[in-house]
This record gives structure tokens, sequence and C-alpha cells, in this order.
């Protein structure tokens, strides 16, 4: 017997890379499936290859960068398999540009498809879940681009709201017992051909199983982890890794509150120190000394 036996699981974005890992891993395990990709024949590929290995899924192909595609999914999921226990939000798009040259179809694209569907899918699951009575699980797709990445303004504005919804929906819906979390996924896709470094040149990545990522999924979809919610993980590769939460740091308190010439006096001092390297490779803070537009030709 499979870790998620009879469990009824929706996966976006499924046709290929991660989200096909996930939907194969989680057949493998008994789950039945909702294999969801815009691209059909793809998601079609996937479901026959489940099929082929004993397991259970059905293809979908609405487009979940809308509400009505995504009600649309989470209800074929009800009407095929009875129920819904859980939902996984996966699909998404790359729309690379530097911050001065992107455009607002860029922008408002990258962000329907990753944070808007991963509302709309999640609300439509969770208002199922809530009536079904028992619970269940919510899984979204973070990355770690929101800490900062070149070129990537959409998608890490995308996928920091993605991981900001979780902690919000983890405190809402554990009433009704379901639980919410969240991965940072590493995995060889057609999205990560798109990688560059600090300074905005391609680089090649190493491949890496996307199907690694789902073995923790299993997990918390399963009801062995019916204790885990709000959490964001790193998995893929040979990695599994918690978050941490986003806090406060060191305080400087001042009687009276803070003015200009206390601000002048303390501040670098007192936080400077605290400072951190932003973006996804952080050496050691690097502007101590001033941060300065270029100078005039």
């Amino acid at each position: 017997m499979g870790l998620v036996e009879g469990k009824s699981v929706v996966v976006t974005g499924a046709g290929r890379g991660i989200g096909r890992g996930h939907s194969m891993v989680l057949a493998e395990q008994g789950a039945r499936v909702v294999v969801n990709d815009v691209d059909l024949s793809e998601a079609e590929g996937v479901v026959k290859e489940i099929e082929s290995q004993g397991g259970k899924a059905i293809a979908n192909g609405d487009d979940i960068g809308t509400r009505a595609g995504c009600e649309a999914l989470v209800g074929q999921c009800i009407s095929e398999f009875g129920r819904i226990d859980a939902a996984i939000n996966n699909a998404g798009i790359v729309r690379d540009r530097s911050f001065l040259k992107m455009t607002d179809a860029e922008f408002d694209d990258v962000f329907r498809i990753h944070a808007k569907s991963t509302f709309w899918v999640s609300q439509a699951a969770a208002i199922a879940m809530r009536d079904q009575g028992d619970g269940g699980c919510i899984i979204n797709t973070t990355s770690g681009a929101h800490m900062g990445n070149f070129g990537q303004t959409n998608y890490a504005a995308a996928k920091g709201a993605i991981a900001s919804m979780t902690y919000t929906w983890a405190l809402e819906l554990a009433r009704y017992g379901i639980r919410v979390n969240c991965i940072a996924p590493a995995g060889s896709t057609r999205m990560t051909a798109t990688a560059k470094d600090a300074d905005g040149n391609d680089i090649e990545l190493p491949f890496w199983d996307p199907a690694l990522n789902t073995p923790l999924v299993a997990y918390m979809i399963s009801d062995e982890g019916n204790w885990v919610t709000g959490q964001v993980f790193a998995t893929g590769m040979e990695r599994l890794g918690v978050m941490r939460q986003p806090t406060f740091g060191k305080t400087l308190v001042r009687e009276g509150g803070w003015d200009i010439e206390s601000v002048r006096r303390f501040f670098k001092d007192g936080l400077g120190p605290e400072l951190e390297r932003f973006g996804l490779t952080k050496p050691p803070y690097a502007f101590y000394d001033g941060l300065s537009a270029p100078a005039k030709k």
C-alpha cells in the first residue's frame, strides 16, 4: 500500500519537469492524479505512462491562468474521483528581462501564472476540502529567486507572494484541518535553462532529476504528514531543508523614538554589521562604503 493510497490530487503544470515528477511518484504511491497542463497532449502522455505502470490518472488541459480554468480543474477532480485531497500548485513560466527593460505584459503574465493561479486553484480546492469536512493539503511552489535574482523582477515577486500566501493560508485554514506548505524545488526543466549568474550571464547547470522533489511532497500529503503546516522547504538534488521564516533581526530601541541625529549616530555601528548580502548568491555585504549611481558622461 502506497503512502498516499486512494488520495485524489491535482497537479498543475504537470506535463513536464517537476510537475510530471510529482504526478508519476504520487501515482506510484497510490494517489489518483489529475495531470494538468495547458499542452493537453503532454498531460495525456504522462497519464499514459502512469496507466502503463498500473496507476490511475486523468489529463486536464484547463488554462490555470484564469479563475474559470482553475475552478474547472478542481471540479474535474471532484467529478471524476469524488473528492479532492490535495492541490499541488506547480505551473510556471518565465519572461526574464532586466528591471529597466521589463514590460507590463512580461510582469503580468508571470505574476498571473504563478501567484494568481496559486490563489485560484487553492481557493477552489480549500472550499471543497472545507465542505468535505475531513481536511486536506495544499502544496505551493516558491523559489530561492524570491530572495532576489538577476533579470527576474516578475518571477521573484510572484514567488515571494506565494511564500507569503502560504503562511497566511496556514493560519486561516488550520481550523478546517487543511495544511498549507510550500517547496522551493530544484530540478532540470525548461525554466532552469534560462539560469543566469549574478552578472546576468548564461550558465549551464548540472542535471537534477525533477522527481527528487516529490518524496517530501508525498509525505506532506499523507496522513503521516498531518502535523506539518505553514512551512517552506528546499527540495530536490540531495538536499532537504527548511527555509527560515521571515523575521525581524536585531532591533535598536531608543526612548521617545528615533530622530534624524540619533539615526545618524547609532545606525551604522548598531545595525550595520547585521546587514545581509541579497540575492541567491550571498558573499559578505558589499555596500558599507555607499552605493552610488555611475558618473554621468
